[in-house]
This record gives structure tokens, C-alpha cells and sequence, in this order.
């Protein structure tokens, strides 16, 4: 009140903001002072039909008491009671027009994913349920290695593309804890559960990867800058960061769409045992609704483990193969290694490729 107290009557007394304090509504009525204001509008193109409502009613108070003394103070007291509530609500306003405060300190709001070579690279996991499980992760071209787990040192390949789809195996392990450690028996053939439970990467508010489940739930973060400590058992490759080759590049380039032809196959479609249209009859695919997959090329033998997603996006990792020779083999590992789409065409599978050619077509097992 001190402003109102030192205007002439007659005067203007301008303000920005909502007040904190207690306006004595015949005091500031028989002042003779004119009170002009409410809180600033976000925008200047905003419009805000509470604020100008209680502009409105503070002039009209103003307009009253030139009418008459009992009408005035009925008018500003009204006017007054109106302006706090409108304010009130304009505290709490939420939808068009309200004010994002944004993130709170601390919160993290996914920017969606990057480039997936920018995976290339050694990780620190963290925020991971299970600590013992890993303190490492290293993606190199293709190549996968997870250090920090009880069971030693796993090897194995992971796929990612540009709509953030993100799949991993272990097919092998090394080091003295893999030898004779209880529970670490089939460490070199099943891949840790956090990691099958990763289908997709997306960016953080920090900049950092975040690698998620199929609900879109965080698994773990990758802090960049890790570097495994060396031993007699760390080879000198892995104490190096990799590095992003014209190969990765051209491996996890954006895919051509599924042809228009083709009708997208998703998890359910692909579920099941296919067999190539030409070539060795011995040859075959399986698909499991576990995500791992079977397959023979006519007389090897070798797996891996798939994801889909919208579109007809397929990507696989292959582990190990045998090496027999035999006639007619059919390359079907390759195939699986460069799908990057998956059509149906009527009850033929179609493998696409990153350019959008055909790798391969399977029809369903008999």
C-alpha cells in the first residue's frame, strides 16, 4: 500500500505479478487511486481472457465510484472477490495456453535415438538391476564384449538401426572366471537376462544412450569414456576404444522401406519353421516366440537371436556356425545378417536387405 499512499488522488498505480499480500478494499476504494496490472502474460501473442476479465473488473470499479458511494463499494468489493478467484485459477491453468515449466531438476526426457554408430563405443552400464552382472559394455562393428561379469569376459554381436531398434547375443566367453565358476556353465551359450530383455536405445536428456525393454523401460545407461582394466587375461584390443568404420557406416545406414508389394511380417507371422524356395531341401529357419532362432544352410548348423518392429523390421545376430561342407548349400546366415525388412508375399517370406533388394525368400515349413 505504500505506492497508494504516496499518489495524489486521481493517480494510477501500475503493477506486474499476482499479489502476496492483503488489498484493504475500502481503504484503496476511498484512496481515489486507480489500481492497473495482473500476472504477465508467457507469450505475447497469448491470449488470456482470465486476466483481462479482472482488468476489466477493476475498471469497472473505478467507473462505480464515480456512480455513488454505497454502489461503488458494493461494485469493488464484488470486482475484488471476482479478480481472486480468476487469479486463482490462472495459478493453476494447465493446456493450451499454460506455461511448461519443463523437467525438474534431476528428470531426463528422451530425445529419441541417434545415429546407431554413435553406439560405437566403450560404455560404463550403468543403473543396472543386477551390478554383478556387467560394469562394461563395448560395442565394436558388429562385435559385442561385456566386461565385469562373474562368469569372465562375454563375446558376442548386437544389430541397431535408426528407428532405435536395438538386439544382442553372447556366443562365447573367455577368462579364468568362466572355467569351473558355479552357474557360469552355460555362460558362453545364453545371453545375460538384462541384455535379452534390451530391444530398443533412445538418447537422454544428458546425451547419454539408454537401452530399453519392449515397454520402453530403462535397462541400464551407457556413460561413455570406459576402459577395461588390463591383465593377463583382457586382450590389448579390448583396452582400445573402437572406432566407426565405412563398414559399420554402410551396415547401419537407414533401411529402404518394404516394398509396397509386400505385406509387413511381424512376430507372429514370422513364428514358426520356413524352408528356402531353391537350394539344398535340408536347408531351413526357425523362428521361436522366445526371440532365438534355428537354422541349417543344408548341412550346418547355427542360431541367433530376432526382434520385429513396425514396418516390417527385422534384425537378427548369428553366432557361431559349423563348417561342413556339403552340396547346394544355402547361405542363410547371410541372409539373416543383412535383413533389415521382412514381407510376406502371399505365404512367401521376403528378406529385404538395407537397399531394399531381396536376400532371401522361405516358404512355411510342411
Amino acid at each position: 500500500m505504500q505506492a497508494v499512499h504516496s499518489t495524489r488522488p486521481g493517480g494510477h498505480v501500475g503493477y506486474v505479478g499476482v499479489t502476496h499480500v492483503e488489498l484493504p478494499g475500502l481503504e484503496l476504494f476511498f484512496s481515489g487511486v486507480h489500481l492497473h496490472g495482473g500476472p504477465a502474460p508467457p507469450t505475447a501473442t497469448e491470449v488470456e481472457p482470465p486476466l483481462n476479465l479482472c482488468r476489466l473488473s477493476i475498471g469497472t470499479t473505478v467507473e462505480a465510484k464515480r456512480t455513488g458511494a454505497g454502489m461503488a463499494n458494493r461494485g469493488y468489493l464484488a470486482a475484488m472477490i471476482a479478480c481472486g478467484v480468476l487469479l486463482t485459477g490462472c495459478a493453476g491453468q494447465s493446456g493450451p495456453g499454460a506455461t511448461d515449466p519443463g523437467p525438474g531438476p534431476g528428470a531426463s526426457e528422451s530425445s529419441g535415438p541417434p545415429a546407431p554408430e554413435g553406439l560405437i563405443g566403450s560404455w560404463t552400464i550403468a543403473d543396472l538391476a543386477d551390478p554383478g552382472a556387467a560394469t562394461i559394455l563395448r560395442l565394436a562393428h558388429r562385435e559385442l564384449h561385456v566386461v565385469g561379469n562373474r562368469c569372465g569376459i562375454l563375446r558376442g554381436s548386437w544389430r541397431a538401426d535408426t528407428d532405435g531398434n536395438f538386439l544382442a547375443e553372447v556366443n562365447s566367453t573367455f577368462g579364468p572366471a568362466a572355467e569351473g565358476t558355479p552357474g557360469c556353465e552355460r555362460a558362453s551359450q545364453d545371453t545375460p537376462g538384462w541384455l535379452r530383455r534390451v530391444t530398443a536405445y533412445r538418447i537422454d536428456g544428458a546425451g547419454q544412450p539408454v537401452l530399453l525393454d519392449n515397454r520402453a523401460q530403462p535397462v541400464a545407461r551407457l556413460i561413455p569414456g570406459a576402459t577395461p582394466t588390463a591383465g593377463p587375461d583382457m586382450a590389448g584390443s579390448l583396452l582400445e576404444p573402437p572406432t566407426v568404420t565405412d563398414e559399420a557406416r554402410r551396415a547401419l545406414a537407414p533401411a529402404a522401406a518394404l516394398p509396397p508389394a509386400l505385406s509387413p511380417a511381424d512376430q507372429q507371422r514370422l513364428a514358426g519353421r520356413w524352408t528356402p524356395t531353391v537350394g539344398n531341401p535340408g536347408a531351413y529357419v526357425e523362428f521361436t516366440a522366445d526371440g532365438e532362432w534355428r537354422g541349417s544352410d543344408g548341412c550346418n548348423r547355427g542360431g541367433g537371436r530376432w526382434i520385429t518392429a513396425p514396418g516390417g523390421t527385422l534384425l537378427a545376430t548369428t553366432g557361431p556356425v559349423t563348417k561342413m561342407g556339403c552340396t547346394d548349400q544355402v547361405p542363410v546366415w547371410s541372409w539373416l545378417q543383412t535383413t533389415r525388412r521382412a514381407g510376406l508375399d502371399g505365404e512367401v517370406l521376403v528378406l529385404i536387405d538395407a537397399q531394399g533388394g531381396e536376400a532371401g525368400r522361405l516358404h512355411p515349413a510342411t
